[in-house]
């Protein structure tokens, strides 16, 4: 199903797709039309699908453009590069009825008769021809593409060793100027519509490296992972930049090693951070339990997977949100940010490493593969990051009076790390008493609970939390779409094709959650319908617990893809006709 978008006011959207299996450089060629386009002055989104092979398989990107800000990648394809025969079969249904379908040469006739505009490209002759690496074939069909899209050749020469600039060029340049040509003699039609962008603006980043990017500005000392897709990229960036910004990245034998050695890092007075997927954040519960009850503070990252188990290792899913808010035994204070796009995940990494230690806790910032791995183009100002040391004890008191739970109007103890003059440090699994004694006296039990918990009613009060709940479209209406994590950029760009106002309500902050401002935005609506990745309705059910509110429709997806923005719109058309 596709909307009618002629009488659309939005700028065009167009999309391109290069298919092949595992080993095909696949997403290097996706990076590399996306690094081209942003270089033009366009918008993108860039995501990329994969099984769980290290060959084989079938692999695609998918970058959509336009001269607008474009929120989410979308299902239908303008240009079709096709390394093999099954990527074309696999896309033949998404493909619009002027599409382009660039196909590696050697697999044109099985695939000729399927679409009228299909072109022959010897890619992998023309790299042989000029003896390059066969992985360097689809800067062929790059330079094809260039040419369908208007651009000059000069202007693609010019561009070519900028968006392969620090990694060899392996003549990309030279295969991009033979595919250009080629596809000039044969006088393809250019793809209609296309108006370039208005100027150079920010990067283009995906959330687990921005996330990484964040906690460096908020003063990230240490990072301690476990290779586990979708987050295991957080880890090789930092590992690549810990020398430059005078990092320590450990890669532990396993999660629970990780978080045991996180508790130690902060009882030792560093920042430090952890990531992992969903069921490594499983075999770190126990561990995680232990910090809410020493008040360590360790920020954790969790890109979750679809399903139970291994799940569906390689894409996507928001099935966890309620896992990471009861995450751990126990009453401790939880904090969960679930950032939408990259530039929310830079912000959300600077404010939770700082909130991590201002209040002594552990927030969780909650991906998934969707967010973690997609490329857009976002605008991140370190000059908006400070960073907050926290409650610090002051050594002109006296070391030998060093209470390390002290209780405190907010909750939060002054902090002193072992190795200070004077100073004993406790930090205990059991339940204490202000000085880090195990005890089991109630009225002890019950002070100390009642002092980890006022830790949340101040929170709600910190500026980083004034931006936990966004609001888009019309603000006067009675009609709501609620939804929280990544399923943002597919709303918003569904919004683009809403027939009827309707305001667009977004949860960042998922714990501690403004209960009273979603209670005020929600009360009398007429409609309210909640977007989630899903198939439980699990914010749906997280908003009827906390405001009593109860939402009228649900659109859940649960199939381990994301959603797809024109199909979005027609569900949300048609509960909005209702």
């Amino acid at each position: 199903m596709h909307m009618n978008t002629e009488n659309n006011s939005h700028a065009k959207v167009f999309t391109v797709c290069v298919g092949g299996a595992a080993g095909d450089g696949i997403r290097e060629t996706g990076t590399s039309i996306s690094s081209l386009l942003h270089k033009l002055g366009f918008e993108t989104f860039f995501s990329s699908n994969y099984p769980s092979l290290i060959r084989g398989g079938h692999n695609f990107s998918r970058i959509s453009f336009s001269k607008e800000k474009v929120f989410n990648d979308h299902r239908t394809i303008d240009v079709l590069i096709a390394i093999n025969a099954e990527s074309v079969k696999v896309h033949l249904n998404d493909l619009k009825k002027d599409a382009v379908i660039f196909v590696e040469s050697a697999y044109y006739d099985d695939v000729r008769d399927l679409f009228p505009n299909t072109v022959s490209l010897t890619m992998r002759g023309f790299a042989e021809e000029v003896q390059s690496a066969p992985i360097a074939r689809t800067s062929v069909a790059l330079g094809a593409f260039c040419y369908v899209l208007g651009m000059t050749k000069e202007k693609m020469n010019t561009l070519i060793p900028e968006v392969f600039a620090g990694v060899g060029l392996h003549r990309n340049g030279v295969l991009a100027e033979k595919g250009y040509v080629y596809v000039e003699e044969k006088k393809l039609s250019k793809i209609e519509g296309v108006e370039f962008g208005e100027g150079l603006h920010g990067e283009l980043i995906d959330a687990n490296r921005a996330v990484a990017k964040g906690m460096i500005a908020a003063g990230l000392e240490y990072y301690i992972g476990y290779p586990m897709t979708p987050s295991t990229p957080i880890l090789h960036f930092l590992a690549k930049v810990q020398k430059e910004h005078h990092l320590k990245v450990i890669h532990p034998e396993d999660e629970i090693s990780v978080m045991n050695m996180a508790l130690g890092i902060s009882y030792a007075g560093k920042r430090v951070a952890v990531g992992t997927a969903s069921g490594g954040f499983a075999l770190m519960g126990e561990v995680f339990s232990f910090s809410g009850i020493a008040e360590l503070p360790v920020v954790t990252i969790v890109s979750q997977r679809k399903s139970p188990a291994t799940g569906v290792p390689t894409n996507t899913g928001q099935s966890d949100l309620r896992f990471v808010l009861h995450a751990g035994h126990g009453d401790f204070p939880r904090m969960v940010v679930a950032p939408g796009d990259a530039e929310e995940a830079y912000y959300a990494g600077a404010h939770a490493m700082n909130l991590a230690w201002k209040y002594q806790v552990s927030p969780i910032i909650l991906l998934d593969k969707h967010i973690s791995e997609s490329v857009s183009v976002a605008d991140l100002d370190q000059e908006k990051i400070e960073v907050n040391k926290g409650k610090m004890f002051n050594m002109t008191e006296g070391g030998e009076n060093y209470k390390r739970y002290a209780i405190t109007e907010d909750g939060v103890s002054p902090l002193a790390f072992p190795g200070m003059e004077k100073v004993v440090t406790k930090v205990t699994s059991y339940d204490h008493d202000e000085s880090g004694i195990g005890t089991e006296i109630p009225a002890k039990v019950k002070e100390m609970g009642e002092k980890r918990a006022r830790k949340l009613e101040y929170l709600l009060a910190e500026p980083e939390l004034k931006g936990a709940v966004k609001i888009y479209g019309d603000k006067e209406s009675e009609d709501v779409i609620i939804f929280w994590g990544s399923t943002k950029g597919a709303v918003l760009e569904a919004a683009k094709y809403i027939e009827k106002p309707v305001k667009i309500v977004q949860i960042l902050w998922v714990e501690p959650l403004a209960a009273d401002l979603l209670t005020h935005i929600l009360f009398h609506m007429h409609k309210i319908i909640c977007v989630e990745g899903n198939s439980s309705a699990q914010l749906a059910g997280l908003i009827r617990e906390k405001t009593g509110v109860e939402v009228t429709d649900k659109i859940l997806q649960y199939d381990a893809l994301p959603f797809d923005p024109m199909e979005l719109a027609e569900k949300i058309n048609a509960l909005l006709a209702q």
